[in-house]
């Protein structure tokens, strides 16, 4: 059995940490511990890409969506919906940078990762989390 939850929210800064809440309390309701590994990746996750909706998407944009999907493996989707059109993608930067280094974190905690053209309406990226091996 999978459970989803999507709740939309205005496409400003203070609404990435209220994403972060949202999704780890919704993860908590299904079972998911404050210590579990993949609950701490998926709210990061969802981090990172609330940030770069928040920044980077359409300016005539108000809201952006967030999407968790709590599946039967123990694996969770994570979606994040906005109405830009460009196609984020991992980029090099030097160490000085404060910015930029969002999506290679997605790239090291999802097992895989992605964005859905919707055509007219944006895009949504997407991250699949797979729960880690505890010791």
């Amino acid at each position: 059995m999978s459970r989803r939850n999507s709740f939309r929210l205005p496409r400003h800064p203070a609404s990435v940490g209220l994403a972060r809440r949202r999704v780890r309390d919704h993860l908590a309701d299904w079972g998911h511990g404050p210590d579990d590994p993949a609950l701490q990746d998926v709210v990061l996750i969802v981090s990172e890409l609330a940030t770069n909706a928040v920044r980077h998407g359409a300016p005539h944009e108000r809201e952006v969506e967030v999407a968790v999907t709590a599946l039967a493996d123990g694996s969770c989707l994570v979606e994040v919906s906005d109405g830009g059109r460009l196609e984020p993608r991992p980029r090099v930067v030097v160490e000085w940078e404060e910015h930029g280094r969002g999506l290679l974190l997605v790239e090291t905690l999802a097992a895989t990762w992605g964005v859905w053209n919707r055509g007219r309406h944006g895009k949504t990226v997407w991250a699949l989390v797979i729960p880690r091996d505890t010791p």
